[in-house]
């Protein structure tokens, strides 16, 4: 699907999709920044990330201090997403993302890839654009996956799960260069066709609010893939759960049934 792809970013995009490489499961942890401890119990982060590895998720997205306590051994059965964005849920304007990472610190950690988070309709919407775009060069520079997990999140969006809206939304990190872009579920399977018809690049869907049961998480997995969707970026639901490691085997089963008779995403 994209053979102009350098050797090394198609090598580290093999590494990233694991024994699949047509559907993608993220678990995002870089929530700390935002709203606090994720509260996992018992083995602490290291053993969540274990957890994860084991029952087929195939990358955990982190920032670089959560690094220290993580096992780099646990990364021998998981990709690592470096994340190099954040704000906090107390600032004036929580949507306001800013770098705090960078392409070439990433490399220094062992990261597969990167991730950076914009907000289309902040009222900072120009500098996260801006911050896009810089890191997509610097991508191109080393050769490292960039994952942009592009949102319409603002003060005048009413309906962050509008199709047109979310449809930008993937416009925009595909036109700045990210090779995969996580965003809101667009409500429906058949609203969620329209947006990754034209998609040029793979869209995998995020996990959103909490919610109470397994089925409920399931059935939204399974609605977004039947849309269309490359995958699912999914973190509250599995690291809040009553059990992560069985909830990620249950989403992974999921998504990466039948992933193998699917078109290769990166050749």
């Amino acid at each position: 699907m994209f053979p102009n792809l350098s050797f090394g970013r198609r090598l580290r995009l093999r590494r990233l999709y694991g024994d699949s490489d047509a559907r993608l499961l993220v678990v995002p942890l870089d929530h700390p920044i935002s709203d606090g401890p994720l509260g996992v119990r018992k083995g602490g982060l290291d053993a969540l990330v274990g957890e994860l590895a084991d029952n087929g998720a195939d990358a955990v997205v982190l920032h670089k201090g959560a690094l220290r306590r993580v096992d780099p051994d646990r990364f021998a059965r998981i990709s690592l997403i470096l994340h190099l964005s954040a704000s906090t849920a107390q600032a004036p304007d929580p949507d306001a993302k800013y770098l705090v990472s960078g392409v070439e610190e990433a490399l220094r950690h062992g990261a597969d890839a990167v991730s950076v988070h914009v907000n289309l309709g902040s009222c900072q919407e120009r500098e996260q654009i801006a911050d896009l775009g810089r890191v997509s060069d610097l991508c191109d520079r080393w050769n490292v996956p960039l994952l942009a997990m592009a949102y319409p999140r603002g003060p005048k969006v009413t309906n962050p799960r509008d199709p047109q809206l979310v449809a930008h939304a993937v416009t925009i990190a595909a036109e700045l260069g990210a090779d995969i872009v996580k965003t809101p579920y667009a409500g429906t399977p058949a609203e969620m066709a329209d947006v990754v018809k034209d998609a040029p690049i793979p869209v995998i869907v995020a996990g959103g609010p909490r919610r109470t049961s397994v089925p409920e998480v399931l059935a939204q997995v399974d609605e977004a893939l039947r849309g269309g969707a490359a995958g699912v970026a999914m973190g509250r639901n599995i690291f809040q759960s009553a059990d992560p490691g069985e909830m990620t085997r249950q989403i992974a089963e999921l998504v990466h049934t039948d992933a193998g008779r699917l078109q290769p995403l990166f050749g």
